[in-house]
């Protein structure tokens, strides 16, 4: 068997998992897919010097996880417009985009390829999580992540980091103390809804369909959130939310949105595409968090690279309406 073979053989299984374990570090979905040809790279170099010491699962977590922090020196962190620290905002003035912070983005589950690899996916952390682990520093995320998410032993753990046992106990003490209960609710998987809940996920894109404000607004919690990286700011309440979009959305009678269900971090979501002439163009990419049969959280995400890891063709057209 060739060196590539073998190589291939032995780590092409592995592939949807460290794109996981990537994006968590890094809270990219586009960053991760980029880290991750670097980490196959510089594994297919050192192949030939693996030894068995540790299992080859074990071996690529490691220069994964080093990949990343290396990807990471220097970079800010990645937050959403809750993490900002801000109030919320008033929904009546105009929204203005800051593409200078480099934004928390969600992992789209089409990204981890074959239906096999969902299982990934369901495991993986939610995006309120991802969110709140942007808050550590980026060694004691890895610490975090290696222990409490894919449940490494502490002596994995400080082999991977080339730290001692102690360093990393103590990094993983401060980093959960860090998390604590600040997280938003984790909503429910999409392969976990309910009937109801399943029925709340087809309302949400039906009522944009219709251009209909009000049904969007009757399936939000009483409280819930709205962000849409790269606009800095956040709402909060059925209310304001119902204002943001009657006065803010580019869309203005039934039939200019389209609405492609799909999931994004195990969670709920749309492809939302807006009218253009004859077809309807990738607009935006939401992600729903659904907490006892209602929507508590949309996070709006407008990078159209989104839809490419999604699975998600760029138009739409009038065949099959």
């Amino acid at each position: 068997m060739t060196g590539d073979r073998a190589f291939d053989e032995a780590t092409r299984a592995l592939r949807a998992e460290l794109l996981v374990h990537c994006y968590h570090l890094l809270g990219s979905a586009t960053d991760a897919e980029d880290v991750l040809q670097e980490v196959y790279l510089r594994a297919w170099k050192a192949f030939h010097r693996f030894e068995g010491r540790s299992s080859v699962r074990t071996w690529m977590y490691k220069i994964a996880t080093n990949t990343c922090l290396t990807a990471l020196e220097g970079r800010a962190r990645r937050p959403l417009p809750t993490g900002l620290g801000t109030d919320a905002a008033d929904p009546r003035e105009p929204v203005i985009a800051n593409n200078e912070i480099r934004w928390l983005q969600p992992l789209p589950d089409g990204a981890l390829g074959d239906p096999a690899s969902q299982v990934t996916a369901r495991e993986s952390v939610g995006l309120a999580m991802v969110a709140a682990m942007q808050e550590l520093p980026a060694r004691q995320r890895a610490v975090l992540i290696l222990r409490d998410v894919l449940a490494f032993s502490a002596a994995e753990t400080a082999t991977t980091l080339s730290m001692s046992v102690a360093a990393a106990n103590s990094a993983l003490a401060r980093a959960r103390a860090t998390i604590g209960d600040g997280a938003r609710q984790e909503g429910r998987r999409a392969v976990e809804l309910s009937e109801h809940e399943k029925q709340v996920w087809d309302e949400f894109c039906s009522a944009f369909e219709r251009h209909d404000i009000p049904g969007v607004v009757g399936v939000l919690a009483a409280d819930a959130v709205w962000e849409m990286p790269p606009f800095p700011g956040w709402y909060r309440g059925r209310e304001s939310i119902g204002i943001l979009n009657s006065t803010q959305c580019p869309a203005k009678q039934a039939g200019d949105i389209r609405m492609v269900k799909t999931t994004c971090n195990g969670l709920p979501a749309a492809g939302m595409y807006m009218r253009d002439g004859d077809v309807w163009r990738r607009f935006q990419l939401d992600v729903l968090t659904i907490v006892d049969g209602e929507i508590a959280h949309v996070g709006a995400f407008f990078e159209t690279e989104l839809f490419t890891l999604a699975g998600l063709p760029d138009t739409l057209s009038w065949k099959g309406r």
